[in-house]
């Protein structure tokens, strides 16, 4: 399950209509500066040298892929349902209650300021078995900042709520979080930048090489990237029944 890290520093995420924030007390905050600045990539992952490049351009360094200044947006695997039954203790296909279904997942980002802000939107399809009343439903969820491919270095919980009328057994609502954070963290060092940005020519030693097979490279790179991340929050018992059903 994903969990906070300790230490640094991070800005709040805010949740929007449709969704309801936790009470402070439950918020889990850490700090950690983190920037974004727009870089392309070439055989494996080098700077263009000059120019506007485009994902899939051929140049002469190779082929590039744009990395945006903003981090990508998704649903961690095993996150993204949840379950509930009744009694709670209760696996049985008899004891199914309501089910639900995050999707639709889509982000803005505006990265202008010394504060790289994005915000996420997502939509919950959920269904319920019995429908003889009408039901307001509450289903936890949380957003993330991961860096790396794996270090959760934020975390955040929220709740959205879904409402069922009398005879209605499927209902749709959205949420909405943003997560703010510092241009800092992950502004690549300048000589990490000029060795991606050098020119390679073919015949040379290393022009066939992928920069990301040198560890300092590899290394500097995941530390300038991240993942915003959101999923229902979800108890021990919920994932272990979304990876075994």
């Amino acid at each position: 399950m994903l969990a906070s890290a300790k230490g640094g520093s991070y800005g709040a995420t805010d949740f929007g209509a449709g969704a309801r924030a936790t009470a402070p007390s439950s918020i889990e905050k850490v700090r950690v500066s983190v920037t974004f600045r727009k870089i392309a990539v070439a055989a494996g992952l080098l700077l263009a040298a000059g120019g506007c490049a485009h994902s899939g351009d051929i140049t002469a360094q190779g082929i590039t892929a744009v990395r945006t200044a903003c981090p990508e947006v998704g649903i961690p695997a095993g996150t993204g349902d949840i379950t509930l039954f009744n009694p709670a203790t209760s696996h049985d296909e008899s004891a199914l209650d309501v089910s639900a279904t995050m999707t639709d997942v889509r982000s803005t980002c505006d990265s202008s300021g010394e504060q790289v802000i994005t915000n996420v939107t997502f939509r919950v399809d959920a269904t319920r078995t019995r429908t003889d009343g009408a039901r307001d439903v509450t289903l936890p969820y949380y957003i993330a900042v991961v860096q790396g491919g794996s270090q959760v270095v934020a975390k955040r919980t929220g709740a959205v709520g879904v409402h069922f009328d009398a005879g209605q057994a499927r209902t749709s609502t959205t949420g909405q979080a943003s997560a703010r954070v510092d241009r800092a963290a992950a502004t690549l060092p300048e000589d990490i930048r000029r060795d991606l940005t050098r020119p390679r020519k073919a015949g040379q030693e290393d022009a066939a090489v992928d920069p990301l097979s040198r560890p300092k490279i590899r290394e500097a790179v995941q530390r300038a990237t991240f993942q915003a991340l959101v999923g229902f929050q979800l108890t021990e018992d919920q994932l272990k029944y979304n990876a075994t059903r």
